[in-house]
């Protein structure tokens, strides 16, 4: 692998190359939501500074993200995060060989924070800008301090996105399934709430199914064709289960553990399907869902079947800076254009 950019105010060709004798530390930041993070990654793969500001407890008394607050706190955080991933590295700007920003799917105002502080980097100390997508990077988390390269299955699962991406190479990545409805995260979030869960509902509810039944409740496994996915019919019988279970002591334990299994069950079914079609032997998981313990319990099962299974570390799921470092080395559709806008919505 290896790819040419330039800096931007002196035009000079700057190589990022895997194998090279020169090692290359790209830092990023990423502030697509309510974390603010900055990130230095080596040669695309090994973390010397990893510094997120997460904005949870002050959006929790809301019940969820309000992006003026978010954008604010991006505001306050920013220059913070930054020194103080330079301070946890020892290096200085000067040794940085490119700087990276998330430039989209998220909240707009919040993602102009992060973008435009990369922007800024890389304009006052003349290196290269890259401006990466949210997603991929999602599916970068991988990279860290492992040996993947493609091609592979990835799945991933956030609190927007629910795709099974076919990944042949740093360059070419299609799309083969997705959501046709509610995210899986969505569902997650939404029954947690109906359930009077507290803010981040999908962690509480994967804390509280670890104490549970998985086989208390039944819940439907959607029937959609292909290698799509819908999860609205889940979340329709799981509020009339629990409008029916109102007024009595039931154990929500249990409840939680069975619509967990539940969708665990409908992510792996569709994934072992692909894997039918295509002949790949490693599977990827990426996206904030990935941290959920039964999702990874199920997929890492598969490692009796033959397959090599990556999931990253529990604080590379959520967002962070170092998977955005780490796509800004490896993908080569990542964009070097200084006039590179954000956007809200995923780009196919």
């Amino acid at each position: 692998m290896s790819k040419v950019t330039k800096t931007l105010f002196s035009d000079t060709e700057v190589e990022i190359c895997e194998g090279s004798d020169k090692d290359n530390y790209i830092m990023a930041i990423e502030s697509s939501c309510d974390e603010t993070a900055c990130a230095i990654v080596k040669n695309g793969r090994e973390v010397i500074a990893n510094v997120v500001a997460s904005q949870i407890d002050i959006h929790k008394e809301y019940g969820g993200v309000i992006p003026e607050i978010a954008a604010r706190e991006h505001l306050n955080s920013i220059n913070p995060v930054i020194e103080e991933a330079l301070l946890q590295s020892g290096l200085k700007a000067k040794d940085i060989t490119a700087f990276a920003g998330t430039t989209g799917p998220g909240l707009v105002g919040c993602l102009l924070v992060g973008l435009n502080a990369a922007k800024t980097l890389a304009l006052v100390h003349d290196k290269p800008f890259i401006g990466v997508n949210h997603l991929k990077a999602h599916i970068c988390a991988n990279y860290i301090d492992t040996d993947l390269k493609p091609p592979y299955i990835a799945l991933l699962i956030s609190g927007g996105h629910t795709q099974i991406i076919e990944v042949t190479s740093h360059k070419n990545i299609n799309i083969i399934g997705e959501t046709i409805d509610d995210a899986v995260g969505e569902a997650f979030d939404k029954v947690a709430r109906l359930l009077g869960l507290p803010y981040p509902g999908g962690v509480k509810l994967d804390k509280m199914a670890q104490n549970g039944n998985s086989n208390a409740f039944s819940f439907p496994i959607s029937k959609v064709d292909g290698y799509d996915f819908s999860f609205s019919g889940l979340k329709t019988a799981a509020l009339r289960e629990i409008k029916k279970l109102e007024g009595t002591d039931f154990s929500k334990e249990d409840f939680c553990a069975s619509f967990q299994s539940c969708i665990a069950q409908t992510l792996l079914k569709k994934v072992k399907l692909a894997l039918e079609e295509y002949p790949y032997k490693q599977i990827v998981l990426a996206g904030g869902v990935a941290a959920n313990s039964e999702i990874r319990k199920v997929f890492l099962n598969l490692q009796n079947e033959g397959y090599n299974v990556f999931i990253p570390q529990l604080k590379y799921c959520t967002d962070n800076a170092s998977m955005v470092a780490s796509c800004a080395y490896f993908f080569e559709d990542v964009l070097d254009n200084i006039n590179v806008e954000v956007f809200s919505r995923f780009k196919h």
